[in-house]
Parts: C-alpha cells; structure tokens; sequence
C-alpha cells in the first residue's frame, strides 16, 4: 500500500519547482566567485561588493531576470509572496538555502491541491512558521501535536476534516483563524471543540458548507470565545432555519461580520431579543416555489388533421408545469393546493393522482444525472392550451430534514412542462348490441329495434383512453446560492423552441379512384376556379409568424426571520418574470 503523502514531501517538491540552485538563483558559473568566498555577503547583499567579474552577472542584474515579468524565469502569477523571498534569497545569500536552514525563513507556507493527506512532524521543523494554508486536499485527520506553536492562521478548507478531537489535543496557543470550510464536520460531539479552552485568542471562524444542524447548541460554545469577530456558517443544514442570522447576531454581540456581511448597529438593534425567543429557533426550512407565466406553447390543433367525415377521436389537451423538491417535506395545505399533485416518479411525471385511474403512457424524459438526494415531484393544476398561461402558482413548502433540504438545494431542481392528450371515443351502441344479439334467437331482434330507436335520441356518450403524457421541455434550475446568502432564485426557464411534427396527409381510399373519370371531364371554369382559390390562399397565408422559445417564469425563496413569521408577507411573495438566472 503506497504510503499517504505528507506535508514535508509536498514542500520539497516545491522547492524543486521554485528552482532555488539553478539560474539565476543558487551558485554557478553565473556568480562563481562568491563560490571561492570573494566579498562578504552582507555586502553583496546590499550591492557593495567588488566589481563583478567578466562572464559573471552582478545581483542586481539576477534579481531583475526574477522580478521582469516577461523573463522566462520569472515566477508565474500563481507564486505566493514567499516564494518570491526564497529565490531572491537564492540570488543573494543562496548559502541560506543550505540543509535546515531554510525552514527559519519560512513564515507562510501555502500547499494547495497537491494531494496531501498527512501532516506529519516534519512540520515542526519550521519554528518561526505562522501562516499555514493545506486548502483543497485530502486531509481527514489534524494531529496538533505536529503544529508548529507558533501559528496563528490555519486554513483547511476544501478537505475531508470529519473530527476536531485530534486538533484539539494540544492546538496552537497564539491561533488566531481556523479554517474549516468545506469539510465534513457534523454532529453535536463536534461542537464541544469550539470553545475558549482551545482557541483561547481565535479572531475569525470558518465553518461554512460542513454539515452542522443544532444552532443552539453551536451558538452556546462559540459564546465563549470572546474575540470572535469574523464567522462563517453559511452553507449549513443549520444556516437554512428562518431565524439564523437573527439569532446569531443576538447571541454573538462581540460579532462584526457574519458569512462575509458587515454587521450593522441597525440590524443589530432589529434583531434585539431574539436569542431568548427559542421558540422562534425550531429546527426547520421554510421554502416558497412560485410559477408564473408560461409561454411559446405550440396549439396542438394546429398541427391536428382528419379526414373530412371520418369518425376520429375527440382529443383534448391539458398542460402543466412541474418541478421537484426535497423528500421528507411537511404538507400543512399552504399555498396553492388545489390542483397541486404529489407525482411519484422524481424525474418524469406519472400523475398518480387519487382518482383510481390506469397510469399513463409517457415518453422518455432527457438523460438527467444521478442524484444523491432523494425527492417529489410536484405539478400546478392542468390548463388547456393558450398563447399565455398564468398558473399564479405558490406553494410553501416546510421540512425538518435539513441535511436532505441541503443536498436537495446542492443538486439543483428539475423544471418541466407536460402535456397530457386524451382521445374520447363516441360509443356506438348498435355495436354493442349486435354482438349479443349474434348469439340471441331471431325472435329478439324487435326488441333490439325498439331499444336503438330510443337510444338514437340521447346524446352521444364518449369512451376515453388512458391519457398520454409527455415532456415539452426538461432542465435544471441551479440553487446553491440559496446555501450562501441570497434568499431568492428567480429565473426564467428556456426550453428552446419546439417544432411539433406535422401529421402526413390522409390517404386516399379506393373509392377516390371511381371519381377519377370526373375529375378528369371538368370544365375549364372549375380549373380556373380553382386556382383563383389558390392564390388566394396563397395572399391568405402571408408571411409565416416567427416561432416563440417555450418559456416558464419559476422562482424559489427561503424565507427568512421576520419574513417567516409573517403569513401575510408570505402571501405577498410573487414571481418575478423576466429577471434570467
């Protein structure tokens, strides 16, 4: 088993990237008579040295080869101000550079997306080290004991931290920022690790986008730090409760800047009381869908042909617009709810509804991607066929699972249109009753008679088939920025412009053939009337109109303190057509 790449083996690989022995730094023929000891460092260091010898470069013109950005030895615009030292330093004094030395001139050591998986002791050799940045590697595990004392910024961010107990052992004193961004920290048994007794001087905190659901029991540790002034916790199952922000500010009075927002005296002074309000602090997410107007539908009945006196099917259409949302939701019967169906299927509708029907036939929706998160379906209430549909539609949406609300919010929603077409069938009776006549006696046919006579004068009743559902249009929503600081996703979905296929002409049956002498033997009136009937169909026409994208305004808000508390400013909520996500 190969062994876990280490912080120590990462900064040697880096050292040979910055080149610190080859031109222009280190010693060669470029400067080789400092190799046999000419001129005092000090003095070459400051430019004092004696005149440089032919084929030799002087300091000044190897540090320039260094800072000119257009030389190809020049540090590329990724390199940190550290490295930028180091190879000065190379050029100056390269006999610094030399064994353990260089760990003492090291204060900021920057090592991301390298791979790292361990932080070994070796770190322990940089004693004047205080800026510590391991970002986007495969970190799980922090042993303190290998943390130089003295650091004060250490950032983690973008790893797989699950457990600060190892941190925690014997964490830097003089630590003054801890970042733990983008890890996998959850449960309650990791808050009991932020307190005073192990970061005694911390001044900023990031614990965004981890998985921390109990804020009261956060906020009760995190009080006991009391330099804290700068914390991150959006992207939080916790920072998707209505009352967070409020509540925190309340909590937290040393606080100035919460998930990278400034404080105010006023919003401070709004949120006052707060904090001993628990009942405002349930564990839950309050989420509205609205969906307004729908455009660019094609009309079904202009691409609908028959033939003339045929007994074809009544079809009717109906449309509606559906959308997903997070499994393990409460149904308070808020919002919208006439109409509003709970559809089975997380990807294409199958209408299940209550009604007992046969499932419908549908057709294959576009290839989506695998979700980890588990969810519903929902639809609006079906329409019939208009330029412009309003469906006015909202619907709030109230869950507990917060850690499925985040996943749900973290892979986007599904927005689609469906058409449902149903055929209706005129029911011949005479058909009905001939197939049991056929095996009745002779003697019943009056009877037969009599009831046809009679049935010939009620309406006309219809035999519907099970209705056939497709899918117009299917994308994804994005509504990761709901995890951070913005409240609202609003947005107008663009399925494309949709080109219905038209139906082939009927074909003609046999009994057309029998006209053909006729048709033949008509007068040269007739033809030329025809073809004025042509032309005029011709002017009729005009120019053909321009096809219109299918469109659909659809928004989502999480509702926030004190716009949750209140359900008339929940009913004030309204799509916001035309903004694009």
């Amino acid at each position: 088993m190969a062994a876990s790449r280490s912080v120590s083996a990462a900064f040697q690989e880096h050292l040979q990237h910055l080149g610190l022995h080859d031109f222009p730094c280190g010693l060669g023929s470029w400067n080789k008579s400092r190799l046999h000891g000419r001129g005092s460092p000090r003095a070459e260091a400051a430019g004092l040295g004696e005149a440089v010898p032919p084929g030799e470069e002087s300091p000044e013109a190897l540090l320039e080869l260094l800072r000119d950005q257009h030389s190809p030895w020049a540090l590329c615009s990724e390199g940190s101000p550290q490295d930028r030292l180091l190879r000065e330093v190379a050029v100056l004094a390269p006999e610094l550079l030399h064994g353990s030395s260089i760990f003492q001139l090291v204060k900021s050591l920057r090592i991301l997306d390298k791979g790292v998986e361990e932080v070994d002791e070796g770190l322990l050799q940089f004693q004047q080290l205080e800026e510590l940045i391991l970002s986007a590697n495969h970190i799980s595990r922090v042993t303190s004991a290998h943390l130089p004392r003295t650091l004060k910024v250490l950032e983690l961010c973008y790893n797989a931290v699950g457990d600060l107990q190892d941190l925690c052992a014997q964490p830097p004193p003089e630590l003054q920022h801890l970042g733990l961004g983008y890890n996998q920290l959850c449960g309650p048994s990791q808050e009991k690790h932020l307190t005073a007794d192990f970061w005694p001087n911390l001044v900023s905190l990031d614990l965004s986008f981890n998985s921390l659901t109990d804020l009261p029991g956060l906020v009760s540790q995190l009080s006991t730090l009391q330099n804290l002034h700068i914390l991150l916790l959006q992207g939080n199952p916790l920072a998707l409760i209505p009352a967070y922000r409020g509540f925190l500010i309340d909590s937290l009075p040393r606080l100035s800047i919460l998930d990278d927002i400034y404080i105010w005296p006023e919003e401070r002074q709004q949120f006052h009381g707060l904090a001993r309000q628990p009942e405002l602090i349930r564990s839950e997410a309050r989420v509205v869908v609205s969906i307004g107007e729908l455009k660019g539908l094609p009309n079904p009945e202009a691409f609908q042909q028959l033939e003339v006196g045929s007994e074809g099917p009544v079809i009717t259409y109906s449309y509606c617009v559906t959308y997903e949302f997070a499994e393990g939701e409460q149904l308070e019967g808020r919002g919208s709810p006439e109409g509003t169906e709970i559809l089975q299927s997380p990807t294409v509708p199958k209408l299940d509804v209550d009604t007992g029907e046969t499932k419908s036939h549908q057709e294959p929706a576009a290839t989506e991607e695998p979700k980890a998160h588990s969810a519903k379906v929902f639809a609006t209430p079906g329409q019939p066929w208009a330029d412009t549909i309003d469906w006015s539609y909202r619907k709030e949406h109230i869950t507990k699972d917060l850690v499925g609300l985040k996943s749900y919010l973290e892979a986007g929603t599904i927005v689609s249109v469906v058409e449902e077409k149903v055929l209706s069938w005129p029911v011949d009776p005479d058909a009905e009753e001939n197939a049991v006549t056929n095996k009745k006696e002779g003697q019943e046919l009056k009877k037969n008679t009599a009831k046809k006579k009679k049935k010939k004068q009620q309406p006309c009743e219809f035999r519907s088939d099970p209705p056939v559902r497709s899918t117009m249009g299917t994308m994804r929503v994005t509504l990761e920025t709901l995890l951070a600081t913005e409240d609202l996703v609003a947005t107008v979905c663009d399925f494309g412009i949709l080109i219905p296929e038209k139906p082939e002409p009927p074909v003609l049956e046999e009994k057309e053939v029998k006209k053909g002498k006729d048709k033949t033997k008509k007068p040269k009136a007739e033809k030329e009337g025809k073809g004025k009937n042509k032309d005029t169909a011709e002017v009729e026409e005009g120019p053909e109109l321009q096809p219109v994208p299918l469109t659909v305004q659809f928004q989502m808000q999480l509702l926030r303190w004190p716009l949750a508390a209140s359900t008339q400013s929940q009913g004030n909520v309204a799509v916001a057509g035309g903004n694009t996500q």
